[in-house]
């Protein structure tokens, strides 16, 4: 499980660089995207991988860290997701605001590298 892990996060990333490093401004965003969903995996992989673990104390089982979750990256996890939400919707509208001003949607604003 680990190993499958690993390997996602590897490709998101290696897609979320190479989408960075696009000229268009929507592949930069969805790259940006790409690099965030890796890093929310990453922050989720820190709190062990476990099955029939609790998150939360419950009664009648030991708190002992073999019985639970450290429900520490699963919030972070969340908010970090809603955050990625909004921070891409906030550049989507910059996207569509400066493709309207500028005539093109390149990252320097000039069509053909100049």
């Amino acid at each position: 499980m680990e190993f499958v892990l690993s390997i996602a996060i590897g490709v998101l990333t290696a897609s979320g660089v190479w989408l960075l490093l696009r000229p268009r401004t929507f592949q930069v965003i969805m790259g940006l995207a790409l690099l965030s969903y890796a890093v929310n995996l990453f922050i989720f992989s820190m709190g062990r991988l476990s099955i029939d673990s609790e998150p939360v104390l419950a009664p009648g089982v030991a708190p002992t860290l073999l019985n639970y979750d450290d429900p520490m990256p699963q919030a972070l996890v969340l908010t970090a997701i809603v955050i990625g939400f909004a921070m891409t919707a906030l550049f989507l509208v910059v996207l569509l605001a400066s493709r309207g001003l500028s005539g093109n949607d390149h990252v320097d604003g000039a069509e053909g590298g100049q």
